[in-house]
């Protein structure tokens, strides 16, 4: 049996209601909406969702059918559970801090950097090295901090820039003479 048509568990405190192709995941921390591809099927059962393909013939619509699986499946951990990424400002004089729906970047730059946060994304500063950013939606919570990475992109020679807390990053040697 292909992993892709196992059913998934409902975590408790989720609700999953479908109303044509439009599914409504609700949770502790929100709610979150999207459309089904119509190449898959969605039914709810005994506490389990479970996709198939409309044509199980076509591979393009296996693929989409683990594609709405996984997405489906991080709804229901973003309403119950909620994601963040963190990430950390290496760099002499690199500063952030988060106010309401803006994050402020001192990044070596001429001028501070403000990065306004889209709606239902917050981010904070523990330091003034480091900022967490939390959602409900994965592809925003992400999105977000490749935004704020992509100002300073870590560097390879001093490894100076805005990375993720758990990247690794390759360092170049210096020309010699």
């Amino acid at each position: 049996m292909s992993r892709v048509t196992q059913p998934v568990a409902i975590p408790a405190g989720v609700e999953i209601s479908q109303n044509g192709q439009e599914i409504s995941v609700k949770g502790s921390k929100g709610q979150l909406q999207m459309n089904l591809n119509s190449a898959v099927t969605l039914s709810v059962e005994d506490g389990n969702v479970s996709f198939t393909p409309v044509n199980p013939a076509d591979k393009k619509a296996g693929a989409i059918t683990g594609t709405m699986k996984s997405i489906v499946t991080n709804m229901m951990n973003g309403v119950s559970n909620g994601f963040e990424k963190k990430l950390t400002l290496v760099g002499v004089g690199y500063r952030a801090k988060a106010q309401g729906n803006k994050v402020d970047l001192s990044l070596g730059f001429s001028h501070p950097v403000v990065h306004e946060l889209p709606e239902g994304i917050t981010a904070e500063t523990p330091s003034q090295t480091e900022i967490i950013i939390r959602g409900i939606d994965k592809q925003i919570v992400g999105q977000v901090a490749a935004d704020i990475r992509s100002y300073r992109p870590p560097e390879p020679y001093k490894g100076k820039g805005v990375r993720y807390t758990d990247e690794h990053v390759v360092r170049k040697e210096a020309k010699k003479k």
